[in-house]
């Protein structure tokens, strides 16, 4: 085309549609508003970028977590405050595995909606995983506008040595320019306290410029959780109470001189007791005298 070039009005106006029509193929399809009526629990999943609502959680009833009594209540308290449109903070579930923390989570999610019945909005329960992280602001700009409030949950948080996607979280927790939206709140679990393996701390500590300063950057990603809920190994009081409640719940027509010595014997094969010991020894019961467990509430 010279510079003299020109178009009758129908041909330039036939151009145009042309150019804006091939701008519309090769542009980014546009996110759908996510309606979060749709459920009161969603996972966030990046490709493409949406909220998927999840009719029907995976979780545990409230009383049947126990040994976690202390970091329970903690937890619930601050889910209220938030749910109420109250301060509250981040929260980090770290510590032993298998001892319920994501359970207690989804746990505290429901019994907060439960007791908050009458409240203007429901509060919503979104995960996201791990490997999604990055993907957090773009998150937060969808739940940002709504009138619910929002856990934002990410189980089994960690980074690893070559990860920088740690830094996106922690300017998303609170170092970002627009901050944490009001209405959203983070919560993750983690079987490390600071997220970050030791190797990797002191590997910085040996090789940086300024050791201390490099340690710092890295310990500062769990000083963004406000509140920290330590999870420890239960007892075997504490397991075989685990392991009572289950059988009470779902209707196990098996007398304690039959279980318990099975429980122990279940534990002390797998070497571990705990809340996730504790369930599938249930299971395994269940299936040997031949009766359904009951679904999830």
């Amino acid at each position: 085309m010279t510079p003299d070039t020109t178009f009758a009005p129908d041909a330039l106006q036939t151009l145009l549609v042309r150019i804006a029509d091939a701008l519309e193929r090769i542009a980014p399809p546009r996110v759908p508003a996510p309606d979060f009526e749709a459920a009161d629990a969603f996972v966030w999943h990046t490709d493409p970028p949406r909220c998927e609502p999840v009719p029907r959680v995976n979780r545990v009833d409230m009383h049947l977590l126990h040994g976690i009594d202390r970091v329970r209540d903690q937890l619930v308290e601050n889910t209220e405050r938030f749910a109420r449109g109250l301060s509250a903070n981040n929260a980090l579930l770290w510590g032993a595995r298998g001892m319920g923390k994501s359970s207690l989570v989804k746990a505290a999610h429901a019994h907060v909606n439960a007791a908050l019945k009458d409240a203007p909005a429901r509060l919503k329960l979104v995960e996201i995983h791990r490997e999604d992280i990055e993907s957090l602001p773009e998150l937060m700009a969808q739940m940002r506008p709504s009138g619910h409030r929002f856990i934002v949950f990410c189980d089994d948080l960690s980074f690893d040595a070559d990860d920088t996607s740690y830094k996106s979280l922690k300017a998303v927790l609170e170092g970002g320019i627009e901050g944490r939206p009001d209405n959203v709140i983070f919560y993750a679990t983690s079987n490390r306290r600071h997220l970050l393996p030791r190797d990797m701390m002191e590997n910085e500590r040996s090789t940086a410029i300024n050791p201390g300063e490099a340690v710092e950057e890295k310990v500062s990603l769990s000083d963004r959780f406000g509140l920290w809920l330590g999870f420890h190994k239960c007892s075997q009081d504490e397991y075989l109470a685990m392991v009572a409640a289950y059988i009470a719940f779902h209707d196990l027509p098996v007398d304690e001189a039959t279980w318990r010595p099975a429980a122990l014997e279940w534990a002390t094969t797998r070497g571990s007791r705990s809340g996730r010991t504790a369930w599938q020894y249930i299971q395994d019961l269940a299936g040997q005298i031949g009766r359904q467990l009951k679904p999830a509430a």
